[in-house]
């Protein structure tokens, strides 16, 4: 067994190939794509992921896809050799750890070319003396050029927004795409209920996969998790936690991401990333999940023309239905709350 690096326009690819002795073999895809294989007769293509940004997160997302060993994935980030680095790294770990993606790391769009997911997570931390104005303006300058950028190579995908702030990002990459608000969503929802879900969990003793909480709003101190329709294999939640241990359950997941900067000096990454990782999943292999996250809403829950986290169908093609749960008017005035505080920032930036 022999390892075969390939180097193709600014592009590294490793994969430990043995020659065979029978007509099936891996082919290279021309546009730059994973690896597919070949029957005699016909080439079938893997599903194709693009993660734009080769940070924390970015590199994360492309481990977590990679592992699931569901599409080959293409890391694209500015910085000279970073990309290819870490994609290089995550191929070597791939016999290892037992899949067989293929992960291209590149600086520019060409490796990106028929990607059925473009995932966006590059983005500027807010820094010392900048205002929350300035953020917008530096993050709204990059969602809308690496938008515009990937999807002139895959204008069939279906767009993650994880780059901050979350819901009005998603409307930058809506109007950079020109793509249907059913193919341009954001990741939110799906890492908040896991955190408080991780918490019930820690507080009851019990395994997290058991346990589901609705967490709707936008993607900030104003998020509204539903403890009224949480469960713990079917039970309430309100039967097993008393009202005090709840509302410490729901501050803590409002302040999860916070928490997190104050132990690491930085932002969280792994749930992030594995949250990314589910609902890519949903969306190649057409599950029908219903899963939070930040959607286009036009007159859902009587919010119009905003991105907002609530729950969705999530399948092939993005966002195929939007779930409208009943509450009560506290909840209904708490997610009005939160959606005026993303309509703020979905302002701000038609004055930058």
């Amino acid at each position: 067994m022999l390892p075969i690096k390939l180097a193709w326009r600014g592009v590294i690819r490793c994969r430990e190939t043995v020659a065979p002795r029978r007509s099936s073999r891996w082919q290279e895809s021309r546009q730059g794509g994973g690896y597919s294989k070949g029957q005699a007769g016909g080439v079938r293509m893997r599903p194709k992921v693009t993660v734009v940004g080769a940070g924390a997160v970015g590199a994360t997302t492309a481990q977590y896809i990679a592992q699931r060993n569901i599409a080959d994935v293409v890391l694209v980030d500015i910085v000279e050799n970073l990309p290819q680095g870490k994609a290089l790294d995550l191929m070597e770990a791939g016999p290892v750890l037992g899949f067989d993606t293929a992960v291209i790391g590149a600086n520019d769009y060409e490796a990106t070319a028929g990607s059925n997911v473009i995932v966006i997570t590059s983005g500027s931390p807010r820094k010392p003396g900048m205002s929350r104005d300035d953020l917008l303006r530096v993050n709204m300058n990059i969602v809308r050029s690496v938008t515009e950028q990937a999807v002139a190579h895959s204008p069939d995908a279906v767009i993650i927004v994880v780059t901050n702030p979350l819901d009005a990002m998603c409307h930058v990459a809506l109007e950079a795409s020109g793509f249907p608000r059913e193919r341009v969503l954001g990741q939110a929802g799906v890492l908040d209920s896991a955190r408080a879900r991780a918490f019930i969990a820690m507080e009851l003793g019990v395994s997290p996969r058991d346990v589901y909480i609705a967490v709707l709003g936008g993607h900030g101190d104003t998020m509204v998790p539903l403890p009224r329709y949480s469960t713990v294999a079917g039970i309430p939640v309100t039967e097993l936690l008393p009202p005090e241990k709840i509302e410490a359950i729901v501050q803590r997941t409002r302040d999860g991401g916070g928490e997190i900067v104050k132990l690491l000096g930085t932002s969280a990454f792994y749930a992030p990333a594995a949250s990314v990782a589910e609902m890519v999943e949903a969306v190649l292999l057409d599950q029908n999940r219903i899963l939070p996250a930040s959607a286009y809403l036009t007159g859902q829950y009587g919010i119009n023309d905003l991105y907002v986290g609530v729950p969705v169908k999530l399948g092939a093609g993005g966002v195929k239905q939007i779930i409208e749960l009943k509450l009560t008017e506290d909840e209904q005035a708490a997610l009005e709350h939160s959606a005026n505080s993303v309509r703020v920032l979905v302002e701000a930036m038609k004055n930058l």
